[in-house]
């Protein structure tokens, strides 16, 4: 059985720099020519994006909530198999996770599962002695979270790190460093989170900085010879698929947000995945029988997208002629009427009769467990499967008696009928699913696509 060194790197709370030391350890790595496989906790799709991008190998999600434990250690061996170490970025604090009683989701939740070691990230500016009563505290909330160490972040001296480093000599928890302030490095935030690695300039300047600041101060030869080695399971044989149906993509600035399971078990099920541009390209891929319309930013591309007439009329009649169109999020936005932001309209595809309005602050957050209510191009009735929401747009001007597909729990109380339905096989919902949750819905779609294809050859 191979092993990998590896760990997750968590945070006291959002905001402490996780995001900031995780891309600094992974450029700094990444540099020496040591393969560092990515992952990221929960169910983010910004940070993954820069994960990637720093790694130079792509990142994968690791959900506790979303996923099964037996998934979340099939995902973390099969993409961990040829590379040299892997780190993982928690999500929020330590211990925040689906519910405040419990610890599911929640980056302890997911060390447990991996048997990963922890180092925890602490926000020190403005503490002295008062941070290593944070850090025992954290370690005492749940003695069977394996924190290995400690970094602390944004201090502001080498007299302020002198005051650390005797602090925490109270703890039994190791130093791994301390790490001066350096806001200048951080990646810039909008609404959503971080800002996408499509919408920052001198991506490799900005990680190049961080991983300086990381080797700077910290030894990252220690780090890796201290960690334990973590068991993977066997490797994967799998077997080439040959591809049964096309399905086009949209993959541009305005539409990343995807989960990378998503698209490995749409292939699995025989899909071929042809991305094409919803700004920049004016006709569909040739070929195709199902479009997948994921999540991002169109709200920023409102304009280009409006203005892309050819485009928004074939998908419109593409959806008409009946074939599955699958959209999550700013996918669903974009298969609306239009997008209202800043006081203008965006005219978009126009397939669901409503909406969508940029609000000031986010409308709807959290984990999402959906069951099909009725028969779609993702399953029959019946279908559970769980998802995360996170939106800043509104639905408006919504019509009476709309088909909706979902029923939809929150915390395991009914919120909301959703996952909306037109022209028959058009499926729209601002809940992102995680296929990996039920692998069956990427067969059904792919099934779905296959029957629209063989229906237009008869």
């Amino acid at each position: 059985m191979n092993s990998i060194k590896g760990f997750i790197v968590a945070g006291t709370h959002s905001g402490c720099g996780k995001t900031s030391v995780t891309l600094g350890l992974m450029a700094a790595l990444a540099r020496r020519n040591i393969k560092v496989q990515p992952f990221k906790t929960g169910p983010d799709f910004i940070d993954p994006g820069h994960h990637s991008r720093a790694a130079g190998r792509t990142c994968h999600n690791l959900d506790g909530w979303m996923l099964s434990g037996k998934t979340l250690r099939d995902i973390f061996s099969r993409y961990s198999q040829d590379a040299d170490a892997c780190i993982v970025e928690g999500v929020m604090g330590l211990y925040d996770g689906y519910s405040a009683l419990d610890e599911t989701g929640s980056t302890a939740h997911l060390s447990k599962e991996l048997n990963l070691p922890v180092i925890l990230v602490v926000d020190a500016g403005s503490m002295a002695r008062s941070a290593a009563a944070l850090v025992q505290g954290f370690c005492n909330f749940d003695p069977e979270t394996p924190v290995a160490g400690v970094i602390f972040n944004r201090v502001g001296s080498s007299n302020h790190a002198q005051i650390l480093t005797e602090a925490i000599s109270l703890t039994e928890v190791p130093l791994v460093g301390c790490l001066p302030r350096r806001e200048e490095i951080a990646t810039p935030s909008r609404h959503l989170g971080l800002v996408t690695p499509e919408h920052l300039e001198d991506l490799e300047f900005k990680y190049n900085a961080l991983a300086d600041w990381v080797e700077e101060n910290l030894d990252l030869d220690q780090i890796i010879e201290a960690l334990p080695d973590i068991p993977l399971q066997p490797r994967f044989d799998e077997v080439p698929m040959i591809p049964r149906t096309r399905i086009g993509i949209a993959q541009d600035d305005a539409f990343s947000f995807y989960y990378e399971e998503n698209l490995r078990l749409l292939r699995e099920a025989g899909a071929e995945l042809i991305p094409f541009s919803p700004i920049e390209d004016k006709a569909l891929p040739e070929g195709i029988s199902g479009l997948y319309f994921g999540g991002g930013y169109p709200e920023l591309a409102a304009f280009d997208l409006a203005q892309n007439t050819k485009l928004r009329r074939a998908i419109a009649e593409f959806s008409a002629a009946g074939h599955p169109v699958y959209a999550e999020c700013g996918g669903f936005m974009y298969l609306m009427e239009s997008i209202c932001k800043d006081d203008r309209v965006f005219p978009m595809c126009g397939i669901f009769p409503f909406r969508s309005a940029m609000q000031s602050r986010f409308q709807s957050l959290g984990y999402r467990g959906v069951e099909l209510s009725h028969d779609t191009i993702l399953g029959p009735a019946g279908t559970m499967i769980r998802g995360h929401e996170f939106h800043y747009s509104a639905l408006e001007d919504m019509p009476e008696n709309l088909r909706k597909s979902y029923q939809v729990t929150c915390k395991k109380k009914i919120s909301a009928s959703e996952g909306f339905i037109a022209n028959e096989n058009t499926l729209g919902s601002y809940i992102h699913l995680h296929f990996a949750s039920n692998p069956q819905v990427a067969k059904n779609f792919v099934e779905a696509c296959m029957a629209s294809s063989h229906a237009e050859e008869i």
